[in-house]
């Protein structure tokens, strides 16, 4: 039986801070006001010479630099993102030209804030099924450039920048398990129309934040009622959860469904802000790199987003 395992992970943040403080200047708001409610106090937003591409490539660098893994063995390129820099080609197709990847097949995944549990889904399957030994698998994201700087409810929230991680074939069982979910009826609660289609200042991310958070907080609680039930896995077995960092309060809710600590939690957005696609590999790595997440640990990945869309993944990280 073939599985597949984590083999190293990466990450990029932009060198530009926006602080609460920062924000206070721009819009009716306030540091308390922004803590209490979300759990952010910075965000990192991307500088001229950043885009989505330069991002994952950076990104993709690093996880490369922490892995055993050769470049010439990746045969898969995944860059789970709501953002290119063009319509086409794919940020991935830009990525295995810039890092000089020869063969095997790169494409993006949309799927928002849930991007990078689709992408690594579909890794983890491509592997299993054999055609594919090495993927690397890619959130990167500018979500400042959809934003309007106006509307405190949505400014406050989202940063950019990008994660990596390397999966190849094992022996062992390293992806135990995934499990993915959209509902398309909720698409007007939550989205950004499309350069190519709206004039830009109809291109701003548009948020219902109030009914977001009730349809987010239900629908992670269904995903750790999905494990539990339909694997057979008890939370106890979980060391660390790593959720999408998109609010504090709904990072919370979901731990408590587990019943875990939050001290059983890696949680980013306070300094990181909501990444969406890279926010949990961003995550991932922070824990890993602070020693927090070792070898031998289980980990349970779960994500909401738009679309609405929905994924979780249980992994033991060797």
């Amino acid at each position: 039986m073939i599985y597949s395992a984590i083999k190293g992970t990466g990450s990029y943040l932009p060198k530009r801070i926006l602080t609460n403080q920062d924000l206070e200047q721009i819009v009716d708001t306030s540091d308390s006001w922004i803590r209490e409610r979300t759990g952010i106090e910075c965000r990192h937003l991307a500088g001229e010479k950043d885009s989505c591409t330069s991002m994952a490539v950076a990104a993709a660098k690093d996880a490369l630099n922490a892995s055993s893994v050769k470049l010439d063995d990746v045969d898969l390129v995944i860059v789970a993102t709501a953002t290119p820099d063009r319509a086409f080609p794919s940020v991935a197709c830009h990525v295995q030209s810039a890092l000089g990847i020869k063969k095997g097949a790169a494409f993006d995944v949309s799927a928002a804030c849930s991007g990078f549990i689709y992408a690594l889904t579909l890794a983890d399957n491509a592997i299993k099924a054999g055609s594919a030994k090495t993927a690397l698998i890619i959130g990167s994201e500018m979500i400042s450039r959809y934003i309007d700087w106006t509307d405190r409810t949505t400014c406050i929230l989202f940063s950019d920048g990008a994660g990596a991680c390397i999966l190849q074939a094992s022996d062992t069982p390293g992806i135990i398990t995934t499990d993915l979910g959209s509902d398309g009826d909720y698409s007007e609660l939550l989205y950004a129309n499309h350069p190519s289609a709206y004039p830009s200042d109809k291109c701003f991310l548009q948020m219902k934040g109030n009914e977001v958070f009730k349809k987010a907080v239900n629908t992670l609680g269904s995903l750790v009622d999905n494990l539990v039930k339909k694997q057979g896995i008890a939370t106890e077995s979980i060391d660390w959860l790593i959720p999408h960092q998109a609010n504090k309060r709904i990072i919370q809710a979901t731990a408590k469904k587990l019943g875990l600590p939050m001290d059983k939690v890696i949680m980013t957005v306070a300094q990181h802000g909501n990444t969406s696609a890279a926010s949990i590999p961003l995550a991932l790595d922070w824990g890993i790199k602070q020693g927090k997440v070792k070898p031998g640990q289980r980990l349970f990945l779960e994500a909401f987003g738009a679309g609405f869309t929905w994924g979780s993944a249980l992994i033991d990280y060797h």
